[in-house]
């Protein structure tokens, strides 16, 4: 029975004796496993000493393996009993959480479409702490937002021509407490909120968190399809949209004026309130690519914008914002006093003066992410001729059509051989999207060369998962 359950879990972590650490590539095989219910939660896995001879390693190698799902949390164990497969809790944020990737765990960064800071960053934390001390003399605390950054951020809004007023503006922590707050405004336990798919995966999160029935609406080849989405807010009386319509995350898709005009149609007919992410909005490529922000076809206040200057700037900065009326953005100031009073003065004064050269910023990303993403797609066709792709006109990734249904084994074999990758099922709410994987194409052309060579060693190696039935 150990022996029959020992080779049944040897079979699906597969052979990583390429991987160094091995262990490391163990547990994130077993974790693998997990996570695709091939290995079923509370399934007894086997002991150290039957799974290191049926892999053909130490066992110490296993022992490391299993102290490392355990800190993951994908194993329980306890004394007598052995060791059984489990999943973290839903709060539980281990540092091996794919998001939570360290900077220095040796592999490619190839997981999370983060460019790196932009060259103005130092100036304008030079221009910051000039004025900082000045802020010094009050509390502190400015719940709805730094009065300069609230009036840049209005002022560059007006200047893509949506006419709007600072206390139309929440500065939050960043896109995501943004779309958290608003998550929570708006969704309630059970209420449909309808989702592209595939998508940003933690507005998924933050719909799950509310207990809100997500509503998938299929992102196509082409971009989406108004009519399939109009439908989907017929049939589903959601009152909530979660979309994302410049350069679409993950699939780069930019929607056209007419489809955002149609868009906020069918939601005013339909009594639904559209929260359009545009983290992405900035970051041109093509720079005859543009549109109009969705709530520019908004005459009812039914659009709510969000934006951030992680893209643009840096992640580091953890500035973001929402644009709605002052009514709602009062709302939201009094929700996310409950958490979290007001942001930091000093990072806001630093995105004020950044707003200051938004024109320089945005010609340096389109410089450094137009070159990156061509080397990214030359190496793709040189290395992987049966990925398909559409070469994006903005944002920070492509979204690669595989010759299979294999996402998840190409990102455990990339793992293996040091790049971590983000495969389809990620940006999808029911795990599916097996044939996609986004590549971003925010690192150097030299990184993102290098990571597609070792991905595409034995490309032939990869095959759909089949179903893992160990024999207790």
């Amino acid at each position: 029975m150990a022996d029959g359950t020992a080779k049944g879990t040897a079979k699906g972590a597969g052979d990583r004796a390429e991987a160094r650490p091995y262990y490391r590539a163990l547990a994130e095989a077993v974790r693998g496993l997990v996570l695709d219910g091939r290995l079923a939660v509370g399934v007894r896995l086997p002991a150290e000493r039957h799974l290191a001879e049926a892999l053909g390693v130490s066992r110490t190698t296993v022992t490391a393996a299993y102290d490392r799902l355990r800190e993951q949390g994908y194993l329980e164990s306890r004394q007598g009993s052995g060791s059984r497969a489990a999943l973290p809790d839903a709060g539980a944020l281990g540092t091996d959480n794919p998001w939570l990737a360290s900077d220095d765990d040796g592999l490619l960064p190839l997981h999370a479409a983060a460019p790196p800071a932009t060259a103005l960053l130092g100036e304008a934390i030079e221009e910051a702490g000039r004025a900082y001390h000045r802020y010094a003399l009050g509390m502190g605390y400015h719940p709805a937002g730094l009065a300069p950054l609230r009036e840049a951020i209005a002022r560059r809004y007006g200047e893509r021509g949506l006419p709007t007023r600072p206390e139309q503006i929440l500065v939050t922590a960043g896109a995501q407490q943004a779309v958290h707050l608003l998550m929570s405004a708006f969704a309630g336990r059970g209420d449909p909120v309808l989702v592209e798919s595939p998508t940003y995966p933690h507005a998924i999160d933050a719909a799950r968190m509310r207990g809100a029935r997500l509503v998938p609406v299929g992102v196509q080849e082409d971009g989406w399809h108004l009519d399939l989405v109009s439908c989907a807010m017929r049939q589903s009386a959601a009152r909530l949209a979660y979309v994302i319509p410049d350069f679409q995350n993950p699939t780069g898709h930019l929607m056209a004026d007419a489809g955002r005009a149609a868009l906020v149609e069918a939601a005013r007919r339909y009594g639904v309130t559209l929260i359009a992410d545009e983290s992405w909005a900035e970051i041109v490529l093509d720079e005859t690519a543009c549109a109009a922000p969705l709530a520019a076809f908004d005459t009812d206040g039914r659009v709510i914008s969000v934006g951030s200057a992680s893209k643009l700037w840096w992640g580091g900065l953890r500035v973001g914002w929402i644009r709605a009326s002052a009514a709602t953005v009062r709302r939201l100031a009094v929700l996310r006093a409950a958490v979290d009073i007001a942001g930091a003065v000093f990072e806001q004064l630093v995105v004020a003066c950044l707003f200051e050269r938004v024109e320089e910023a945005r010609a340096e990303r389109r410089r450094a992410l137009g070159a990156s993403c061509a080397a990214l797609a030359a190496v793709l066709r040189e290395e992987l001729p049966g990925w398909a792709f559409t070469p994006p006109r903005g944002g920070g990734s492509l979204w690669v059509r595989l010759d299979g249904p294999v996402a998840s084994s190409v990102a455990e074999a990339a793992a293996a051989r040091g790049v971590r990758l983000a495969p389809g099922p990620w940006f999808g709410v029911d795990g599916t999207l097996e044939r996609y994987l986004r590549l971003p194409f925010t690192q150097p052309p030299a990184v993102m060369e290098e990571a597609v060579r070792r991905i595409a060693r034995d490309p032939a190696g990869y095959r759909p998962r089949e179903p893992l039935t160990p024999t207790l």
